[in-house]
């Protein structure tokens, strides 16, 4: 790491405690690195990481030029999904540590400048929530309407043919009322009835107990999921020529055009209800995780719309097998033309898919294939997020099935192996089994391959994934246009993806080269281009021609 950076990096630690800007709109164009906390660091040698270990690497996390951290759940939980099925929204599981360690890794994240996002979960609850509990109890109990309860049909067979995203019916027999309660993930994971405003009044509460701590957003997991159709009408069955990219293609799941399980009306109400919520507090955002299978713009734009509901929203579309530049600028392109005013956030990886390295093969060409990600993505109209690793190249690991945690991967062996291959713990060093991640077995295991490209091989080398994607990133954070600006895309072969970014005092034109090959982009139409340096990508241009080696990029100012 250059002496530049990493004096913006500690510069932030100068003068504590940190005021944060006040600036509503600081999410436009931020980055936000993911945090998968069961593996990124882990502080007292159980084998699982935690808020303590989080904290600890902080210093980390602002060297790479993040402007906020979202942490994946760390609630209190039985963790049969890992944190995604919450037995209490207002504590800290013992196993990520106390709510005191997160007030403290919340003060030392906004000493260095860096916003933290939380994961909101509340779609559904665990089974062991208490007000499961109680609502299961009995059809005459205070909190008996809390939870999508339905009666059978005739035959005692489920209500309609839903299905869970994690297999099978999403419907559960629970002998004490006599009724079916609906579970869109796992059984022990039962919805939440959003049609009832005493449900919607307790999440809500569950949200101003985090924003009075001082959280700077949420990430709001499933967020189309909330409501149900009450009238329960089946789903129909999708087209063959539709493409899911939410679940693999051997979940049935897929075979539904999800019309009546999720993507309610309904929903954008209760959105409007947690953004009156959030605008009570300065400077805080939402960015929802949109899983659909149909009207992906349409549904952004409702989701998204400016000054109504959530800040911004992702979906599954670059999460999913396709990584090609023409498919890449029609995703965008479809963005744009139907986000309204609303505004779209993009991922590559996440804690749910195939790392990208991996998902779009360049195993073999990582340093160079993983900041050229990074920066393309990086570049998009909208905000990014970057999942822990991305930055240092790491392909998806191999996780044998007796080692396997993940129940979705489980239930769909071998054909589908879960996630657990994107959730190994995160490499510090290579002198040790645990690679710096813990003084005891992970609760993963790290495969050797990843040890290779652990943090401290890659600090300060040139040529590393690491150095290359700090240096971008950091580089960025100059930039007008890169962050706010419009984007408009420019014709070009494959694997060339072309585009200008432009705001009010800056036009920049960007082209990436996603291919292994040399390639040559001549570009007629862009005059007086001048290049730009300092960004670390060696692409080079020769009159009107760039010219790219493999996994390259090329940054210039463009002047009318």
């Amino acid at each position: 790491m250059s002496m530049t950076m990493l004096d913006k990096a500690t510069a932030k630690t100068a003068s504590m405690p940190h005021i944060l800007s006040p600036d509503p709109d600081w999410w436009r164009g931020a980055v936000i690195y993911q945090i998968y906390p069961r593996s990124f660091q882990d502080s007292n040698g159980d084998g699982i990481g935690d808020l303590n270990g989080i904290t600890s690497r902080l210093d980390y996390i602002a060297s790479l030029g993040a402007d906020a951290i979202w942490i994946s759940p760390f609630f209190r939980s039985p963790m049969d999904d890992f944190g995604y099925d919450v037995s209490d929204y207002r504590d800290v599981d013992p196993i990520f540590g106390t709510l005191a360690d997160f007030d403290r890794l919340l003060a030392e994240a906004h000493a260095r400048d860096i916003r933290v996002m939380i994961d909101l979960v509340i779609s559904h609850t665990s089974d062991r929530h208490a007000w499961f509990a109680e609502s299961r109890a009995s059809r005459n109990n205070a909190k008996a309407d809390w939870y999508a309860w339905a009666d059978p049909k005739p035959d005692g067979s489920p209500p309609n043919n839903w299905l869970s995203v994690f297999g099978g019916s999403s419907w559960e027999w629970e002998a004490r009322r006599k009724q079916y309660y609906l579970h869109n993930f796992l059984i022990s994971q039962p919805d939440l009835n959003f049609h009832n405003p005493d449900v919607q009044d307790a999440v809500l509460g569950a949200a101003r107990f985090w924003l009075d701590r001082g959280v700077d957003g949420f990430r709001l997991d499933t967020v189309n999921f909330y409501f149900h159709d009450p009238e329960l009408r089946d789903n129909p069955p999708l087209s063959d020529s539709v493409e899911v990219a939410t679940v693999p293609n051997i979940n049935p799941y897929g075979y539904q055009l999800h019309l009546f399980d999720k993507n309610r009306p309904e929903n954008l109400q209760f959105l409007e209800r947690l953004r009156a919520l959030m605008d009570e507090y300065p400077a805080v955002t939402a960015v929802g995780e949109l899983g659909t299978d149909h009207d992906v713009y349409e549904l952004t734009a409702a989701y998204t719309e400016e000054g109504r509901r959530i800040h911004m929203a992702y979906s599954f579309d670059l999460l999913g097998p396709r990584g090609d530049a023409t498919f890449i600028r029609r995703t965008v392109e479809g963005m744009e033309r139907g986000v309204g005013s609303g505004w779209p956030s993009w991922a590559l990886s996440n804690h749910d898919v195939k790392r990208v390295v991996s998902r779009w093969h360049a195993e073999d060409d990582a340093d160079r294939f993983a900041p050229l990600a990074i920066a393309m993505v990086t570049s998009l109209r909208g905000t990014p997020c970057i999942y822990q690793g991305e930055e240092l190249g790491l392909t998806e690991a191999e996780v044998p099935f007796e080692r396997l945690q993940d129940p979705y991967g489980k239930r769909f062996w071998p054909e589908y192996k879960g996630r657990d291959g994107c959730r190994t713990p995160h490499p510090w060093r290579s002198d040790n089994l645990a690679a710096g991640f813990s003084t005891n077995e992970p609760w993963l295991p790290l495969p050797p391959e990843h040890q290779h490209r652990a943090v401290a091989e890659q600090e300060d080398r040139s040529g590393s994934a690491l150095e290359a994607t700090r240096r971008f990133l950091w580089w960025r954070k100059e930039s007008e246009a890169l962050r706010i600006g419009t984007i408009r895309f420019l014709d070009t072969q494959e694997p060339v993806l072309a585009f200008i970014r432009k705001s009010e005092d800056e036009s920049i034109l960007c082209v990436f080269n996603l291919g292994r090959d040399p390639v040559q982009v001549s570009l007629p139409t862009i005059s007086g281009t001048r290049p730009l340096d300092g960004h670390g990508f060696g692409g080079r241009l020769d009159g009107r021609t760039v010219m790219l080696a493999g996994r390259d990029a090329f940054f210039g100012t463009l002047h009318d």
